[in-house]
């Protein structure tokens, strides 16, 4: 899905450069509407499945695990509100001044044009019109899904390290690395009579880190050189959980609060002309920047089957989100 999002933006982001002709300002402030709700959305995918228990593993205690997990899409993430008189040098060809449009995950259903006014130094006050992005909606998508391989390791006292990565993936356009760490502490480990206790309770704080790179050289129609988005996505999660203690089958839930960064560059030489006879170079247009920060409720469970478990969860929060973990390890 990473992939399949990435490829969208790739898509968009031909549309995002031809705006450059309205101006960087312009061409700024749709980018980062239109990018915002799938950033926002997917730093909440990133932070699931970081727990399946409250009872931190001993000494020596280890598990790896193949996380798979999925924000959900809401509707108003889908489109945001164009409203001209906040742009210098675009208007829409139908319709009123103000507009909701797709974001990148949505769907502009029908289709919208917009007409972007720019002054050459020939030819003087020029127009030109261009049909605006739709996202994922397009393709009837409708989550944002994501994939770790995840380690624990116990320590003395109730302190568990955690791990997860996402192997580099390189392609042609899109070039992706995941990596995160976290600290899980059980409380009732502490305490003199913890074996006897029901329930455990621990608290987690976790960081994951996204880097991206994507190539527009084949995708953009604007011309010039080196023309690529590089996006770096960090996020923190502070965590307060509580579990059951039964031999096969657990349940567990928390509360926790989610504050994380988005920020996209779009980097390279852009040649915004008028056919061979004007062109004004734009280096290392612009970045766009989206933050989150979020409340969030758990609820889970973990079957054991020896050394292996089976755990689902569901997050609730300004994304919701599903998550699945199937785990090996030994404690």
């Amino acid at each position: 899905m990473l992939l399949a999002l990435s490829a969208t933006v790739l898509k968009a982001q031909s549309d995002i450069d031809a705006l450059l002709a309205a101006g960087v300002d312009d061409a700024q402030r749709f980018a980062n509407d239109y990018l915002a709700p799938g950033t926002n959305g997917l730093m909440h995918s990133m932070n699931a499945n970081w727990f399946n228990t409250a009872d931190a593993k001993p000494l020596g205690g280890f598990e790896i695990s193949v996380v798979v997990n999925a924000a959900q899409v809401k509707n108003d993430s889908k489109m945001f509100n164009l409203n001209t008189a906040d742009y210098n040098n675009v208007q829409f060809v139908q319709g009123p001044s103000s507009q909701m449009v797709s974001t990148v995950l949505g769907e502009n259903n029908p289709i919208i044009f917009v007409e972007l006014e720019y002054e050459d130094p020939i030819f003087g006050n020029q127009t030109e019109q261009i049909e605006l992005p739709d996202g994922i909606g397009s393709e009837n998508i409708n989550l944002l899904p994501t994939a770790f391989i995840q380690g624990a390791l116990g320590l003395s006292k109730g302190i568990e390290l955690k791990a997860r990565f996402v192997p580099k993936i390189d392609t042609d356009e899109v070039s992706l690395s995941m990596f995160g760490a976290g600290l899980q502490v059980e409380f009732t480990k502490w305490l003199p009579a913890d074996k006897l206790l029901p329930v455990a309770i621990s608290g987690l704080v976790a960081y994951t880190s996204l880097d991206g790179s994507y190539d527009l050289s084949g995708s953009s129609t604007v011309s010039g050189e080196n023309q690529r988005v590089e996006s770096d996505v960090n996020t923190w999660l502070f965590q307060l959980i509580a579990s059951t203690k039964l031999p096969v089958i657990n349940f567990y839930g928390g509360l926790g609060y989610i504050q994380g960064t988005s920020e996209s560059d779009l980097l390279g030489t852009y040649r915004v002309t008028n056919g061979v006879l004007t062109s004004q170079d734009i280096v290392d247009p612009f970045s766009v920047k989206s933050e989150i920060s979020s409340v969030r409720g758990t609820l889970g469970f973990k079957l054991k089957l020896g050394f292996f478990r089976l755990n689902g969860e569901y997050h609730l929060s300004e994304f919701n989100a599903y998550s699945l973990g199937i785990n090996f390890g030994f404690r």
